[in-house]
Parts: C-alpha cells; sequence; structure tokens
C-alpha cells in the first residue's frame, strides 16, 4: 500500500458518528477524504470545514457534507492535515499547497490536530523545505528584503509565469533558511513583519502524528 494512503486512511478511523471536523489540503489527506466520503455513503454522519478550494471541491465530489466556518459556534471536534515536515518535537512546515493561513485557522479552532505523512517528511530538524510565509501583494518586495535580512532566501512561488495567489489573494514567498532549530522564535519574529500574513511554522500544535510507510505499515505517536 501506498504510505500516504495509509496514513491518510488511518486517520479516519479517528472521526466518528456526530464530528464536526476540519479538512486539510494535500496528496495524504486526498485519502482521508475519499475514505470518508466511502465511509458517509455507508452512513457515517459528520459536517466538514475545508481549508482551501481544492479540498471544498473534493469533498464535494466525495458525498461529504460541508459546514460553512461562519455557522460555528464551537470548536470543531478534530481537524486532519498534512505536513511538509515533521520534527522530532512534532513541530511542523505546512503551505507547500498554499494552503497555510486556512489550515492553521481551523487547526487553531479544533479540539484535536490529527498530522497524517508518509515517511519521508518526517526531518531531525526543520528547514529542509523551503519555510511558505503568505504576504499581502502590495510592497512584496519590500517584504521579501526583511524577510531575507532574517537569515533566508526568499523566493515569490510562481505559477504559470505569474505570482501565486492563494485563495485569500495574497502571495506566498517560499524562505530558504536551510535550518531552522527555533521555531518558536521564528514564527513569533516572521508575524512581526508589516506585509507579513502568516507563515507556514506550526508549533505546539499538534495532538496525534501518523505515519505511513511504503509497506503499508503505520506508527503513531502523540503530539506536544
Amino acid at each position: 500500500m501506498d504510505a500516504k494512503k495509509a496514513a491518510g486512511e488511518k486517520a479516519a478511523e479517528y472521526i466518528s458518528d456526530g464530528m464536526r471536523i476540519g479538512l486539510g489540503t494535500g496528496s495524504t489527506v486526498y485519502w482521508t477524504i475519499v475514505r470518508l466520503g466511502e465511509l458517509v455513503k455507508e452512513g457515517l454522519r459528520i459536517e466538514a470545514v475545508p481549508t482551501s478550494v481544492q479540498t471544498e471541491k473534493l469533498a464535494r465530489e466525495a458525498g461529504i457534507p460541508l459546514l460553512p466556518l461562519a455557522r460555528l459556534q464551537a470548536p470543531l471536534d478534530l481537524t486532519v492535515d498534512g505536513a511538509d515536515e515533521v520534527s522530532p518535537k512534532d513541530e511542523l512546515i505546512k503551505g507547500g499547497g498554499g494552503a497555510l493561513l486556512r489550515e492553521k485557522l481551523i487547526a487553531s479552532f479544533s479540539d484535536r490536530f490529527i498530522v497524517v505523512v508518509d515517511h519521508s517528511k518526517c526531518v531531525s530538524e526543520l528547514g529542509r523545505f523551503p519555510l511558505p510565509v503568505e504576504v499581502v501583494p502590495f510592497g512584496w518586495e519590500m517584504t521579501s528584503k526583511q524577510l531575507r535580512q532574517m537569515g533566508c532566501e526568499p523566493v515569490l512561488r510562481m505559477r504559470d509565469g505569474a505570482p501565486f495567489v492563494t485563495d485569500n489573494g495574497n502571495y506566498v514567498i517560499d524562505c530558504r533558511f536551510g535550518s531552522i532549530p527555533n521555531p518558536g522564535e521564528l514564527t513569533v519574529e516572521l508575524n512581526k513583519l508589516p506585509g507579513v500574513v502568516e507563515n507556514g511554522l506550526f508549533v505546539n500544535m499538534a495532538d496525534l502524528i501518523v505515519v505511513g510507510h511504503p509497506n503499508g505499515t503505520v506508527r503513531t505517536k502523540s503530539g506536544t
């Protein structure tokens, strides 16, 4: 079994009847959505809040009932999402798909945050994957210069010859730090910069890490 499929399907086991859940974005969560669609057809009653336009489309196609964020009066029971890197301390880099702002918002409004990854995403220290930073389009060049002063190589994310635009109408600057030994400190400093909307560091947020392996086995680890 594919490692991503193994992890994604395992996460569906933590979702029970009557739950309101957040659905993340990415190639591993895709398998969670597919499996939940099957369970809904078998009678599972859930409502889901998607973290991106892409996930909303997938959930609709799978027949999963969607819940408008504005209707929430209490936290979601749990959110399932992927990650681009996971450290031994369960710190995450997310945002490779460009949905980091909505992903962090939904995760922070959930009683439990389950992260699904394949084994290749587990690293000894964050930073090998470029850190996505969502910025407002106005003055992004100046924001990029300030990011460079923080010790990274900032690269504006492009798509089809034009700046990549998030579902929120913003740009993403991928910051190549090489090594991020203190993610908690860095996330605070990044969010102080004018023009920065959010960054892809998720620190002290994961409650459970689900790791899939190529042979189909899954390892779970309680987060911080």
